[in-house]
């Protein structure tokens, strides 16, 4: 009795397209097709994270600032008429936390003021050139993006945003332990 073959090693052929092609796709086409999907994936995450071109969909002033003409606070730059020449010079011994505390606390509402309590060091508030200025300002907050911290990292990055102008500036806010709280522009 002989075994009942279900399967056989024929081999089916694959039927042609009206074209008389088959219906497999080359290996060039594979990596064509390939290729262009990565770039089409890099020009997408690109735009996403280039954020486009502003002024064709955002008319308001709201982020854009004018330039600086001083690398003081805006309150300090507000006051320097009523100031003597005395104390000028004591206002640049003072580390840039400490002016970016007393704009605040001169021109900020109660929110950002005790917010601001908790500022511990302010970097690159001094320097500015218009093009792409940052600054960054640390705090004895602790946890990242996603931290109970995180509104009030915001009202700092809002007061500084008060206290200091640029055309292209971001400030970032730290917490202690070294994490990006929040950010915003100034």
């Amino acid at each position: 009795m002989q075994p009942h073959t279900i399967f056989t090693s024929t081999t089916i052929p694959s039927s042609p397209d009206t074209r008389g092609r088959s219906r497999r796709r080359s290996s060039t086409g594979k990596i064509v097709g390939i290729c262009a999907a990565v770039f089409l994936g890099l020009v997408v995450i690109g735009s996403v994270a280039g954020g486009g071109d502003d002024s064709a969909t955002d008319n308001s002033n709201k982020d854009k600032a004018a330039a600086v003409t001083s690398d003081k606070p805006k309150a300090a730059r507000d006051d320097d008429a009523d100031k003597t020449a005395k104390e000028q010079p004591a206002a640049k011994d003072q580390s840039q936390a400490d002016q970016f505390k007393d704009c605040v606390a001169e021109s900020g509402t109660s929110a950002e003021k005790a917010a601001v309590k908790h500022v511990t060091k302010v970097t690159g508030a001094d320097k500015s050139n218009d093009i792409l200025d940052a600054a960054e300002v640390f705090t004895d907050y602790t946890g990242g993006l996603l931290s109970k911290n995180n509104g009030d990292a915001k009202l700092i990055a809002s007061a500084f945003a008060s206290c200091y102008e640029s055309k292209n500036g971001l400030v970032t806010v730290y917490g202690s332990d070294g994490d990006m709280i929040s950010n915003g522009n100034y």
